[in-house]
């Protein structure tokens, strides 16, 4: 995988992650994802991955 891939994926994955997390806690309204606590706990996992992504984006592109 390149680094601009991997680096826009994790992006990407980040703020998925953080919008899951907001609307699992309630703090997001207008969708079925609203106040429903396994989206609290996927969302940071999500953004968790996404900043693993960037992290090895960033570590490739220094390399090559």
């Amino acid at each position: 995988m390149k680094g601009w891939l991997a680096l826009a994926l994790g992006l990407l994955a980040v703020v998925v992650g953080a919008v899951w997390t907001l609307q699992g806690l309630g703090h997001l309204t207008g969708s079925v994802m609203t106040d429903e606590r396994v989206w609290a706990i996927v969302g940071p996992l999500v953004a968790l991955a996404g900043l693993a992504l960037i992290w090895y984006g960033l570590r490739t592109r220094k390399r090559g």
